[in-house]
């Protein structure tokens, strides 16, 4: 739902009615990841997409059923699916598609304001369960909290609201989209926990011509860029329109002092030791998924070389992406810029870069526990064991197609 924060917002804010479908499980290769949401008004008008066009048909009709009266409807699409065959899943996956109603009585508005403001944001739809309970909204600290007497209401009487909070909160804290099943004591919970982080940062070290063309590439890609050189007569907004921010500094000294996670990207685009060589040094011993460094492969062993002097470790000068950028004979700023970004992405995802058509498998595989750059520290903070609620987190997601089990505690 959080992906059309915008239209539901001004839907909530005129008291209209709406039907609202979501991806929340995906099998195999599909066109859109669990949260992607298709939105249909009481004219019957669509907004949003759940799979790129292939079902859409399908799961409008869910949609329409809804309005209708219809409590909540589920729909599986697929190529295993006998009675969804006709519509087809070409990519010759299979999704889970959860269909429910929403006005203003039932979806609290504060997650999709703060994702309209680009900040972090997560709710949990129960969207299996007892009948009572299959539709409603979980917001971790919203103006409308899971209360036990709803559990009770339900007959769920093996855990209590504010353990089902907590599962919820160590589920978004993943940053991951997926199901959770909740084991009441004979009942079950299933609820789908739909993440929106803030955009990721990437941070382009050195006001250069190649920088131009990353900044305006980022952006595109869905980050937030900031652009930091010491010269205040090349760091200026003016040449910089992409970026979020041009910062004038030092860079060793911004990037130590600025806010960085698992998912910020570092490019030192600059050729000059006395400023990339500290830089450097401070962006290596970071927790971030990325750190990258232009220049020839003599400049790059000369600045390893120098990395050592300065005291790098060898383990974090493994780390560095120098000469930066895939193989892909990039010889223009833009072109170099395209050649960083999809090295990015493959360190993320932890993929060879390799053709398509020279890989074995699905397309879009899914992550596993070992993978490399950001998912290791997605799954040591989701390795969770007994948080301060009494609540045991057990395997949650490597990957956002992963279907994760969330076991509570007895009361």
């Amino acid at each position: 739902m959080l992906e059309l924060a915008t239209e539901i917002t001004a839907r909530l804010a005129r008291g209209e009615r709406f039907a609202i479908a979501t991806v929340t499980a995906v099998e195999g290769s599909a066109p859109r990841d669990p949260g992607a949401s298709m939105l249909v008004g009481a004219d019957g008008r669509v907004v949003g997409s759940v799979s790129g066009g292939c079902v859409e048909a399908a799961v409008h009709e869910l949609c329409e059923r809804v309005l209708a009266g219809s409590r909540a409807e589920h729909g599986r699409f697929g190529i295993d699916d006998d009675s969804a065959y006709a519509v087809g899943l070409s990519c010759g996956g299979e999704i889970d598609v959860f269909v429910q109603e929403a006005d203003p009585g039932s979806l609290d508005a504060a997650p999709f304001a703060r994702a309209l403001a680009g900040a972090s944001s997560g709710l949990a739809t129960v969207v299996g369960g007892p009948a009572a309970l299959v539709g409603r909204v979980i917001v971790p600290g919203g103006a409308d909290p899971l209360t036990d007497r709803e559990l009770r209401a339900a007959g769920v009487r093996g855990i209590r609201s504010h353990r089902v909070d907590a599962v919820v909160a160590a589920a978004l804290a993943t940053g991951r989209s997926g199901q959770v099943e909740v084991d009441c004591g004979g009942e079950t919970l299933v609820l789908f926990c739909e993440t929106r982080l803030a955009r990721p940062r990437l941070l382009v070290f050195g006001a250069v011509a190649f920088a131009e063309a990353l900044s305006a590439a980022g952006a595109l890609a869905g980050y937030r860029v900031t652009v930091c050189d010491p010269r205040p007569a090349f760091a200026t907004a003016e040449r910089f329109p992409a970026a979020a921010e041009v910062v004038v500094e030092w860079p060793s000294r911004y990037l130590a002092r600025t806010e960085v996670d698992h998912r910020t990207v570092v490019c030192v685009l600059g050729h000059d030791a006395k400023t990339d060589i500290p830089l450097l040094a401070v962006a290596l011993a970071l927790p971030v998924g990325y750190v990258g460094a232009l220049g020839s492969r003599r400049t790059h062993a000369e600045r390893v070389r120098m990395l050592r002097a300065a005291g790098v470790p060898d383990a974090d000068l493994a780390r560095l992406r120098s000469p930066i950028g895939l193989d892909l004979g990039a010889v223009t700023p833009a072109e170099t810029a395209i050649s960083i970004l999809a090295e990015v992405i493959a360190v993320r995802e932890g993929r060879d870069a390799r053709p398509l058509r020279e890989s074995d498998g699905p397309i879009h595989a899914r992550r596993s526990r070992g993978s490399a750059g950001a998912d290791a520290a997605i799954v040591a903070a989701a390795d969770l064991s007994v948080d301060r609620s009494g609540v045991r987190i057990a395997d949650l997601p490597g990957g956002p197609r992963d279907r994760p089990r969330a076991t509570a505690l007895a009361p």
